[in-house]
């Protein structure tokens, strides 16, 4: 039976891509395409020029190629490349991530480590998109958790929203994480999938493309947590309710009779071993 690829990292980032540019202001239509993601608008050099352009021509040559088969033309990936040395230096967008268009919130946290932590708490990471005009100089073509102009707009975050599709991709992991056989036995198995949606909800758009790309296992892992959350809560509370139920001459739960039974099955095969040696 053929695999299926439920979920794939390229279309995972894909619709965070497009969650983001919700929460975004640019000035062209095309502007929200970035080629490379830069700490600083000092980065910006002939270095990452050269490495921003062969990474448009390989976005170009695919989308080319997906674009020919879709049609369904027998064609190969290799007739569609495209030297990136023909690239325009102004056709390429740069992301730039800064703090620098989001107000300040003194006092947001006690002891402030970071930059973020002086600003208003964001949904994502923030950033700016910059180009080379006819001049050859460098300007801002686009901003996050902004609305109207770079230099007549706001800042704004509530505006956007995540993607329908990318939504339904946070669903579709949680239902096939709970089918896992670790954690499909317990009965609060919908409890489980519901915490760990709303968990994605709140932290989905915070992956940041800069440090990684692969969202699968940054979901993953807060997928993760949030089972396990649940499972010690409701372990904790069965310890509670079964300390109630002894402490009232009743019966516990048939977990915490069956780890009495196992104990005192280990401690009666320890004594029966402690007689044995001690008889040689």
């Amino acid at each position: 039976m053929r695999r299926t690829n439920y979920l794939n990292n390229r279309d995972i980032l894909a619709e965070i891509h497009k969650s983001k540019s919700t929460f975004c202001s640019f000035v062209g239509d095309e502007d929200h395409r970035f080629d490379i993601i830069l700490p600083s608008i000092e980065k910006i050099n002939i270095r990452t020029i050269a490495e921003a352009k062969r990474n448009k021509a390989k976005r170009l040559a695919l989308h080319a190629y997906e674009s020919a088969k879709a049609e369904g033309k027998k064609v190969k990936q290799a007739e569609f490349e495209i030297d990136y040395r023909k690239i325009d230096k102004k056709d390429l967008v740069f992301r730039i991530m800064t703090f620098d268009h989001i107000p300040e919130e003194p006092g947001r946290k006690k002891n402030p480590k970071t930059v973020a932590d002086t600003k208003v708490k964001l949904n994502f990471p923030p950033f700016q998109h910059y180009k080379f005009n006819e001049q050859d100089q460098l300007i801002c073509v686009g901003k996050s958790h902004w609305q109207g102009g770079m230099e007549n707009g706001c800042f704004d975050l509530t505006h956007g929203k995540a993607t329908n599709k990318l939504a339904m991709m946070w669903m579709k992991l949680c239902d096939r994480y709970a089918t896992r056989g670790n954690v499909r036995g317990y009965t609060y198995n919908d409890e489980m999938r519901g915490q760990a949606i709303l968990q994605l909800a709140q932290i989905g758009l915070q992956f940041d493309e800069s440090k990684s790309n692969n969202p699968f296992a940054y979901y993953t892992a807060a997928v993760t947590n949030s089972f396990v959350r649940v499972i010690n809560l409701e372990k904790r509370n069965q310890n509670i309710r079964d300390d109630i139920l002894e402490m009232n001459d009743m019966n516990p739960s048939y977990t915490r009779q069956h780890a009495g039974e196992w104990e005192n099955l280990q401690k009666r095969q320890a004594r029966e071993a402690e007689k044995n040696g001690s008889g040689r």
